[in-house]
């Protein structure tokens, strides 16, 4: 399994707004996504459904670390 199945897997979420954010970014960032900001996708997938779709909503704040990933989350 390629590193981006990998990925794609951990994007399938129990909320289907957050599943297509992220699927959505998946395919138009990943080619291209420096390492560092794809460990920082990577790391920001280990958080809890609600709470991820709460920062990319701007319902809540998010640890400034993800700030940046959040913010591209949010263009999309």
């Amino acid at each position: 399994m390629s590193e981006l199945d990998r990925i794609r897997w951990q994007c399938r979420r129990g909320l289907l707004e957050l599943d297509l954010i992220l699927n959505r970014f998946l395919e138009r960032e990943f080619e291209t996504l420096p390492a560092g900001q794809l460990a920082l996708f990577k790391e920001l997938l280990g958080e809890a459904d609600t709470l991820l779709l709460a920062w990319v909503m701007g319902q809540e704040e998010a640890p400034e670390r993800y700030m940046p990933m959040i913010r591209k989350l949010q263009v999309l």
